[in-house]
């Protein structure tokens, strides 16, 4: 171990800074992410598993206890999900279902236009197909009837149907729903949205979210409660000798692959079931067996075998953009499908609405960083950003709040005002503020016409006369919250390598670990003072660079959007001067490579640290 490693592993023992940082481009402090207490925990899942030290660490620092090890690295759906019926209307939910299925009564699904929504609507749409019955799914339009049941889609759907099934929304649509009750057509929402007490006056709400519901598994998608729902289903239509004829008990498992991808691209936590969902999920998709996913995976050019990584930034975005800014039924359409060229046709439309998709978002987001410029610089204290444009695009708002908050570490708020003054927007926040408790509070007060989320992300509907008002309420709820929050922020760091320890054996021992994303964050690793060297802008302004070791070792880098941030910056000025540079490994197989480098996420001076 070289003495910069030997030095970041004492102050990590005694909870200094990591390598001394206090003050990184990104401005946060280093921290070792193994706590102290944790470093137990760790040498015994070592020793008594006999595991390399390194995963040993990476286990204990995500939680993982020394009994729950074997679990962790082989998450299985047996082993993580518990009875269906723990979740609170869920057995009410698997008979109505059942009976409308053996009665073939008229379905129709209504879903959301995201990939969540587009998957639950696919998963619902795929099993009554098994049982005979071809549902209906509706997924309303973004820009026209925009998120969630609207009266005039629900009474035009319970005039032609005998269920209504609504799939990631619905928690909060209490009068709306209302609309199918003079025709006599019963709805069941299944969804995972926060809830207030009060809920809507249908058959079944089946959500993990509902302040009276005590599964603990609050942590899944839609996707993943639906799949739930289909288990509980499929056990009730068993049980009622339902399948002692012609058809048979689904093969549920098949349609994990649509689960995995719901619950990557909503960004909610790996932990407990949703790992399961991920890991065996994407086992089932390295097999092709669903046509519209094989076909968005050709038409995307993924030629490898899916990761997490390809889930939530190569074939989501896709599936997204049909929503955001073209016909918002495709996904579900495409992911529900079993006609090859249909689904050939569907993907390549929808990859070209992806690549229109990241021009608007590119010309939005300028004026938005120069408008949150200006809010920063005026109010250092800002608790978070509100901005907005008339001739913003609806459909991406929410990747724009992203990237703010990626940028300035603050919530944001990002709306487009229509003609008629109405504001539809798209909140992202920072860890520890919960940006949907506060849109919820926002609509209690009557100060937004609807708004709902989760603690990380949220959306609202406001009228323009209403705005300072919400700004100031915003500003006022959120400001002890956004400074704590901002205060304790740190950059974890999971040990210390250099570019001769990176290798095929190493990543392998990462992966072991994952699936990586939210709740089970990806392993990070410092590169103590390594220069850089051939580094420059290429792409969408990435920075591409080789980072070298004293011993003369070198690694392939890539600091992502980064160009004219901090990060950037400092590694374009570097001059061949030793950094720290922090960031994930990753393997680069694009274009027939397989390549290992470094995904650079912050970078330190070392001459001005502590």
């Amino acid at each position: 171990m070289g003495a910069a490693r030997k030095k970041a592993a004492v102050e990590a023992a005694e909870g200094a800074p990591y390598l001394g940082v206090t003050s990184s481009a990104r401005g946060l402090q280093w921290r070792e992410r193994l706590a102290p207490q944790a470093a137990k925990t760790a040498a015994a899942i070592s020793q008594r598993h006999n595991l390399p030290e390194l995963l040993g660490r990476v286990l204990a620092s995500r939680g993982v206890g020394i009994d729950d090890v074997a679990v962790a690295l082989d998450p299985t759906i047996k082993a993580l999900m518990p009875d269906p019926s723990v979740l609170r209307d869920m057995d009410a939910a698997a008979k109505r279902i059942a009976d409308a299925i053996q009665k073939r009564e008229r379905i129709a699904v209504f879903g959301d236009y995201d990939v969540d929504g587009a998957c639950s609507s696919a998963l619902m749409r795929l099993f009554f197909a098994h049982h005979g019955i071809d549902a209906r799914i509706y997924i309303p339009d973004r820009l026209l009837e925009g998120y969630g049941p609207n009266p005039q889609a629900i009474d035009m759907l319970a005039r032609e149907s005998d269920l209504i099934v609504t799939v990631d929304c619905g928690t909060t649509s209490f009068e709306t729903l209302d609309a199918a009750k003079p025709h006599g057509t019963e709805v069941i929402v299944v969804d995972h949205h926060q809830a207030d007490e009060r809920l809507p006056a249908v058959a079944a709400v089946v959500n993990p979210n509902r302040q009276d519901d005590l599964s603990g598994l609050g942590h899944l998608c839609a996707a993943g409660v639906v799949f739930m729902l289909l288990v509980g289903t499929a056990r009730e239509l068993r049980a009622c000798d339902a399948y002692t004829g012609e058809i048979k008990p689904p093969n549920l498992l098949q349609w994990l692959d649509l689960v995995a991808l719901a619950t990557v691209c909503d960004v909610v936590p790996l932990k407990g079931l949703n790992r399961a969902y991920v890991t065996k999920g994407l086992q089932v998709m390295r097999g092709r067996t669903n046509t519209g996913l094989k076909a968005l995976a050709d038409a995307s050019g993924l030629a490898v075998a899916p990761t997490a990584y390809h889930l939530g930034f190569v074939l989501g975005p896709r599936i997204n953009a049909g929503g955001r800014i073209g016909d918002a039924a495709l996904g579900a359409r495409l992911l529900s499908g079993h006609d090859e060229l249909e689904a050939a046709r569907i993907a390549v439309l929808l990859d070209k609405l992806n690549r229109e998709r990241k021009a608007i978002e590119t010309a939005t987001l300028e004026e938005a960083n120069a408008t949150a410029d200006r809010m920063v610089e005026e109010n250092p204290d800002c608790a978070v950003l509100i901005v907005g444009g008339d001739a913003w695009h609806k459909g991406v708002v929410g990747l724009v709040a992203s990237r703010l908050t990626e940028r300035f570490r603050l919530p944001s708020c990002v709306i487009a005002w229509d003609e008629a003054g109405r504001g539809t927007a798209s909140l992202r926040s920072i860890d520890g503020v919960d940006i949907g408790e506060a849109v919820r509070a926002a609509v209690a007060e009557g100060i937004l016409e609807k708004g709902g989320g989760h603690a990380m992300a949220a959306g609202l509907t406001v009228k323009r006369d209403r705005l300072a008002d919400l700004t100031v309420f915003l500003q006022a709820r959120l400001v002890a919250r956004t400074d704590a929050a901002r205060t304790a922020a740190a950059f974890d760091l999971d040990g210390a390598l250099t570019p001769l320890s990176v290798n095929d054996d190493l990543l392998g021992l990462i992966e072991r670990a994952g699936p990586y994303g939210q709740g089970n964050p990806q392993p990070r690793f410092a590169f103590p003072a390594h220069r850089v060297r051939f580094a420059k802008v290429v792409g969408e302004a990435h920075v591409r660079c080789t980072i070298e070791a004293g011993d003369g070792s070198k690694l392939n880098a890539v600091a992502f959007r980064a160009a004219g941030q901090p990060v950037g910056d400092a590694i374009l000025a570097s001059a061949g001067l030793p950094l720290h540079i922090a960031g994930h490994l990753r393997r680069d197989t694009w274009n027939g490579r397989n390549k290992l480098e470094l995904v650079i996420e912050d970078v330190a001076d070392p001459r001005r640290q502590g």
